[in-house]
């Protein structure tokens, strides 16, 4: 029997997901069907329900939905209460749905296989919104040294940072408070998308720091290309993408892919 999963957005044809699950299941050998659906902006909750009463076991939620996911779940794992807001979905055996998020694990398994130390480190990050908040909790348990998060409106990023207080050393304040140098430096701003560049100082990177951009695409963004100029070693968000894939997959099928083969694949086609 093969099981259905999906992955919800609005737009969603762009999405690499189900390329991404196809190669998984290729290689796992796990028989599941992963299709992308485009869901009513104003009603995720019914897009859901229906794919679940036609048999759906799962799904992956993009843009603009992870809120509406969270919102919906009748239970919630510890990571997705941290980050309010929910990528995968898990239909149980009873047939209640229970949320997650993914995205976190997803760029620390992504720093990890990239050989980048978080333990001690200081570490920066760019923007207070909902991408940042997913990978704070998992970026934390990691024991950085220090992390700060910088925002266009301080008082978000301020707001953000006493969230997560309980958790490590973080703090939080405008673009202007950035002061280096750091170790480590993630762009979870949009301003990629619109090629733009935060206000940064020069001084940003320690010997041997890292820029890690959440956008990925076939050229390095504004900001790493900004960051090489600046010396710093220089990665995209496109082994986040697959990792966090990589982790909803392993809580759909209980097996945990190679994620290595896939990535070089999507690299190759990008």
């Amino acid at each position: 029997m093969t099981d259905r999963y999906c992955v919800f957005g609005h737009p969603i044809g762009h999405s690499k997901s189900p390329a991404i699950h196809a190669a998984f299941a290729e290689q796992t050998g796990e028989a599941i069907e992963y299709t992308a659906i485009e869901a009513p902006r104003d009603d995720f909750a019914g897009a859901w329900r229906a794919f679940a009463a036609a048999g759906g076991r799962g799904a992956n939620v993009t843009v603009p939905f992870k809120e509406a996911a969270f919102r919906l779940c009748d239970a919630l794992s510890d990571r997705a209460k941290r980050a309010r807001a929910v990528n995968t979905l898990i239909r149980d055996e009873a047939g209640r749905t229970r949320g997650d998020n993914t995205d976190g694990a997803g760029l620390v398994a992504d720093l990890a296989r990239q050989a980048v130390p978080l333990a001690s480190a200081r570490v920066l990050v760019l923007g207070a919104g909902g991408a940042v908040r997913g990978v704070l909790a998992p970026l934390l348990a990691a024991e950085p040294a220090g992390l700060h998060v910088a925002n266009r409106t301080a008082d978000k990023a301020c707001t953000l940072a006493a969230d997560f207080a309980d958790l490590g050393q973080v703090s939080g304040g405008g673009f202007e408070t950035v002061t280096g140098p750091f170790d480590l430096v993630i762009n979870g701003t949009s301003a990629s998308l619109g090629g733009e560049l935060p206000p940064l100082p020069d001084d940003l990177f320690a010997p041997g720091a890292t820029a890690y951009d959440m956008m990925y695409g076939a050229e390095p963004t504004v900001f790493l290309r900004w960051a090489e100029a600046h010396g710093a070693r220089c990665l995209d968000g496109l082994g986040m993408l697959v990792g966090q894939a990589a982790e909803s997959f392993f809580l759909w099928r209980g097996v945990r892919p190679d994620v290595t083969p896939v990535l070089a694949a999507l690299r190759r086609a990008l």
